[in-house]
């Protein structure tokens, strides 16, 4: 059997440009294939900047609890392309992912379509051959001209918090980005808001009506989320859930956590408050704040040093990841220490900012596998320029032997991350990828 890789590596060459934003290619591949995508289950479509990962994983686990069969699309992956697509719960085989690479290719022959739009059509496939009872799509970038946008009719419609990035895509105004995010909006189609700032939610609103949409649920006017002496509150016009905390590390988890519970509720109205508790102490999102509790890295480091990974790399992100490492400094104090690495479309700037003087140290790392990261020893500058001590290493191993050298009178808490990539690398290293 080929292996799914060469496969993968022929379609990264189907196209110059790996972003080329547009439907044009992927309806023209999937009218060849039948139009798998008008044969899908009941789907939560998700664009948004920042949570589209963590509110789909909170989502598939109170699915799930719920004795749901669950497809998922998500993007990008942290070790194996079978990540990205989720069949009733498990990563595609090999097998099957093979199969529906082939069918995709031999459909194209050839013509010019993007690395995503082509991997899209083939989830579509395996997602109309396998029956399930909902399906989790994630968009890729933007939401207008994103190769998801190709389903006419979802469940519901969701966007978590939008914030600047990708904007030689996007655009740097937070009020466009927001329009090519509600490009989701379907009409009759509920809509699901995730707390956002105001200029943006207004935003949103507005091109919710332009779409006609059906229901529209705004966090802090239709439904909260918040914490009450140790326990998650969800409160909406017609339920009060009084539910335990999620098991995704950060204040930012509970906006994702309502988010998800607002949508499951849209479309499986009668999913009961035990299943929705349980998905939230099951939920499982790895790179998310995640701590390695075994593995080669850890191993490495002093007796009771903490290993942690995050795959956050924008300024909001940024104060997100901060606010959550400044609340397990309150709780149990060790010394912070930061191994970094960003793509060169990132703002360094506002994701470093947040750390000063929570960060004792800082070392940049490459992002490995591409030629698009921020060289170390500028990324270190960018570091240093925010007040932070900070300096560069030639790979992930060598920061971690640095710091594994360090005396500290206690053991330090690490901090992996800037990008997913680099989150994945280090997941692929401690031998922990996964499952």
């Amino acid at each position: 059997m080929e292996q799914p890789e060469a496969i993968l590596n022929r379609m990264i060459a189907l196209h110059p440009k790996s972003i080329d934003l547009g439907l044009g290619r992927v309806s023209a591949l999937l009218a060849k294939l039948g139009n798998p995508h008008h044969h899908l289950p009941p789907t939560i479509h998700i664009a948004g900047t920042n949570g589209k990962g963590s509110t789909s994983a909170f989502l598939r686990a109170m699915a799930e609890a719920d004795g749901k069969r669950v497809h998922v699309y998500t993007s990008p992956h942290l070790v194996h392309f079978r990540e990205r697509i989720r069949l009733g719960g498990t990563c595609v085989s090999d097998a099957c992912l093979v199969e529906a690479l082939l069918t995709c290719e031999r459909a194209n022959g050839g013509a010019p379509i993007t690395f995503f739009e082509i991997t899209t059509v083939a989830a579509f496939l395996l997602f109309a051959q396998n029956p399930a009872d909902l399906l989790i799509l994630e968009v890729g970038l933007g939401g207008r001209l994103d190769a998801t946008n190709v389903i006419d009719f979802p469940a519901v419609s969701v966007i978590t918090a939008i914030a600047h990035d990708h904007e030689g895509y996007l655009g740097s105004e937070l009020d466009g980005i927001a329009r090519e995010k509600a490009g989701i909006f379907k009409p009759g189609v509920p809509a699901i808001i995730a707390p956002q700032s105001d200029d943006v939610r207004e935003v949103l609103e507005g091109e919710a009506t332009r779409a006609r949409t059906g229901l529209v649920a705004i966090a802090g006017q239709d439904w909260m989320a918040y914490e009450e002496h140790g326990r998650f509150i969800f409160q909406a016009e017609s339920r009060f859930l009084d539910l335990p905390m999620p098991r995704l590390g950060g204040r930012h988890q509970l906006d994702n956590a309502g988010t998800a519970i607002a949508a499951i509720r849209t479309v499986f109205p009668e999913m009961s408050d035990d299943s929705i508790a349980k998905g939230l102490v099951k939920v499982d999102w790895p790179a998310r704040l995640q701590r390695l509790t075994e593995g080669r890295l850890l191993s490495q480091l002093p007796p009771d040093a903490e290993l942690w990974l995050d795959g956050g790399h924008n300024p909001q992100a940024g104060h997100a990841l901060s606010s959550a490492l400044a609340d397990l400094e309150e709780k149990a104090p060790k010394p912070l220490l930061m191994i970094i690495g960003m793509l060169s479309t990132k703002k360094p700037q506002g994701y470093f900012a947040p750390f000063k003087g929570l960060a004792r140290e800082i070392i940049t790392v490459p992002v490995p596998n591409s030629d698009a990261g921020v060289d170390p020893v500028s990324l270190a500058s960018i570091a240093q320029e925010k007040g932070i001590p900070a300096s560069a290493a030639a790979s992930l191993e060598e920061a971690l032997k640095r710091f594994s050298l360090q005396q500290h009178k206690t053991a330090p808490r690490i901090l992996i991350g800037g990008s997913l990539y680099v989150a994945g690398a280090a997941l692929a290293a401690n031998g922990t990828p996964p499952k």
